[in-house]
């Protein structure tokens, strides 16, 4: 006979608590100027915003080589064939810090934030199959921008360009192996809501009017959203394992319902005079996501050393924002990533010697954006390294990836960005059910 022991609620409840905090911290962050607490993106006006890394830290650490990677007492979800290999019921969570430097004309400024990062809870199916239930956030905008500029007939004005929000995907995966071969899926739901504004203030001190205009959208989203997974692993040797694997997510269409509204005032000495005002409600449309495809080999000796490499693309020549394309200025046709890294095991038997079962992880990438503005394609590189340290005679560990790069150029009057990004996470593994030791 087996029975659920309720004890195992316990690690879930942590990691509950722990997601909890980390969004409060999060949602406290409030913008009023490039320098506040949270983290200021010019690039992250374009598309949907900033795509997120919503991988656990473990892959975060070995610079993203996801493809073809799957750990037994750990989750990928960037690659749902990997739930096929599970042993145990697993618990994760990770939050994520990041501090990022802009450079642009002289200019310079720092700011961050602090987010987060993941929740999966992933649950063996027999001997063959996996389960996971998971929530990530996948874009993130936030910019604020100014500047000023000189008007024929009406002075110098201080335009100022914001924008905040972003999508969240909350999801169901499920997979299957067979002899060596894994196929897997998530299925979810992606939503968010983003909002965008643009103002022009006369700031002619001398005059004794001056005439403002605001223009603002705000842009509700969501919709189902899916993404498949192949892999595929062989024996080499005795414990010499090969693993190939790749992704693929169709382009597809979110929901979305926009209200926007255009202001316009006119300021003579004390007495102010609305011009012009126009508001338009729920007007739905349709965001169309690009499609994206990986994939990646890996080679790997069973509980010592894991190398791989993997490559992203993305074809963003697919997006469309309400039926209407982002202009071909703004957005390349195809943006990709190609990553390499690896683990590394001293003796992960050694229980009496607690470094030697520490895992060490490292990487690299180099990348294209999707944003592409006066004929410049922006690119991005980093470095990545990370460590799990394991809890006492288990399998759960606590894991750190740092992440350390730098993303588009000075040329041409663009931006470039430098950022340090540091992912902490917790696994928790436990079965739910086992055998009673007395009748």
């Amino acid at each position: 006979m087996y029975q659920f022991h309720a004890k195992y609620i316990f690690p879930f409840f942590l990691l509950f608590l722990f997601a909890f905090g980390v969004t409060s911290i999060a949602q406290t962050s409030t913008v009023s100027n490039p320098t506040s607490t949270r983290e200021n993106d010019p690039y992250s006006r374009f598309g949907v915003g900033e795509a997120l890394n919503g991988n656990n830290a473990v892959l975060q650490g070995m610079g993203n080589i996801s493809s073809a990677y799957e750990n037994p007492y750990s989750i990928n979800s960037d690659n749902p064939a990997s739930y096929s290999f599970l042993k145990l019921t697993t618990y994760e969570a990770g939050m994520q810090g990041s501090i990022r430097n802009v450079a642009a004309n002289g200019l310079n400024y720092t700011t961050g934030t602090a987010t987060l990062n993941y929740l999966n809870i992933g649950v063996p199916v027999g001997k063959h199959g996996g389960l996971v239930f998971g929530f990530t956030p996948q874009t993130r905008v936030y910019y604020n921008l100014a500047d000023t500029a000189v008007y024929p007939g009406a002075g110098p004005i201080r335009r100022s360009f914001g924008g905040n929000g972003g999508l969240n995907y909350a999801y169901i995966g499920a997979a299957y192996e067979y002899k060596g071969f894994s196929a897997g899926f998530n299925f979810g739901y992606m939503f968010g809501s983003i909002t965008t504004s643009s103002f022009a203030d006369n700031i002619d001190t001398i005059a004794n009017s001056t005439m403002n205009s605001e223009f603002s959208n705000y842009e509700k989203i969501g919709g189902i959203y899916w993404k498949g997974g192949l892999m595929y692993e062989t024996k080499l040797k005795k414990d010499l394992v090969l693993r190939v694997g790749g992704t693929l997510a169709l382009a597809q269409s979110l929901n979305q319902i926009q209200n926007n509204y255009w202001i316009s005032s006119y300021q003579f000495y004390d007495t102010l005079v609305q011009d012009t005002s126009y508001q338009s409600n729920q007007s739905k449309g349709k965001i169309r996501l690009p499609m994206t495809y990986s994939f990646g080999v890996h080679l790997a000796k069973a509980e010592h050393w894991d190398v791989g490499a993997d490559y992203t693309a993305t074809q963003w020549s697919q997006f469309t924002n309400n039926g209407i394309g982002q202009p071909s200025d703004s957005l390349a046709s195809t943006a990709y990533k190609i990553s390499i890294g690896g683990e590394y095991v001293p003796n992960a038997s050694n229980i009496r010697n607690f470094w030697s079962r520490v895992t060490y992880r490292f990487g690299m990438y180099y990348g294209t954006d999707p944003v592409y503005l006066r004929n410049t394609q922006i690119n991005y590189y980093g470095l990545t390294a990370g460590m799990s340290l394991p809890f006492r005679r288990s399998t759960s560990e606590f894991h750190g990836a740092l992440d350390v790069g730098r993303m588009g150029t000075q040329s041409n009057g663009l931006i470039q960005q430098t950022y340090v990004k540091l992912t902490l996470g917790l696994t928790f593994n436990a079965k739910w059910f086992i055998p009673r030791k007395y009748e």
